[in-house]
């Protein structure tokens, strides 16, 4: 990595966390871990005919918002409080071995590095402090008066939201992004990138 000349733009190192930098999805073991797995699979099957139909199409997106259902009604501060627990697990228990030190190695060189994530904001941003990312761009939990909904405000950050999250953050700045990703949810995010690195296994592979 040291061998790469410097680019002569700001650089930007964009991250997916669950399977790239983590070796295992995040959110389903926090879900389980803050309401309990009765309240999640109950907030499933409260509405069988959708949970049918999102598991036939293979619908992320619509799985996601139905497991949501089960924080409805949790104080968003508790459910932070817990995030900041879980954070501390993933970052002593679920990083691999490589990506890690892919991001450490862009913050030697001053870059910008930011997390591009399906996963949820109350454990990724305790874990972007901890690794050192600036910014965290992910699916978000809808609240009212300090209290989730049970439903995801705006849309899944997976496939083209990942990019128009970057590029809406990164607002018209002409930056070199280097990117990282290592499932179909990520090929816009390595798509737009300049320096677009897909991760198999325990390979760290720049693509064409």
């Amino acid at each position: 990595m040291s061998s790469i000349p410097a680019s002569s733009r700001p650089v930007v190192a964009a991250f997916d966390v669950d399977g790239t930098l983590t070796i295992r999805d995040c959110v389903v073991p926090f879900l389980k871990e803050t309401v309990g797995l009765p309240r999640l699979v109950l907030g499933l099957l409260a509405r069988p005919i959708a949970l049918v139909r999102a598991g036939v199409a293979r619908d992320r997106d619509a799985l996601k918002a139905l497991a949501a259902r089960s924080l409805r009604g949790r104080s968003l501060a508790e459910v932070n409080e817990l995030g900041e627990r879980f954070a501390d697990r993933i970052a002593e228990s679920w990083l691999r071995a490589d990506t890690p030190q892919r991001l450490r190695w862009h913050l030697e060189q001053n870059h910008e590095v930011i997390l591009v994530s399906a996963s949820l904001r109350p454990y990724l941003d305790p874990l972007a402090r901890r690794l050192g990312a600036s910014t965290v761009l992910c699916c978000e939990l809808e609240s009212t008066n300090g209290a989730l909904t049970g439903r995801l405000l705006g849309a899944n950050c997976r496939g083209p939201e990942k990019e128009r999250r970057v590029r809406a953050w990164l607002a018209g700045r002409d930056v070199d992004i280097w990117a990282y990703g290592d499932s179909s949810g990520d090929r816009e995010l390595l798509a737009m990138a300049d320096h677009p690195h897909l991760v198999k296994g325990l390979v760290v592979e720049a693509t064409p």
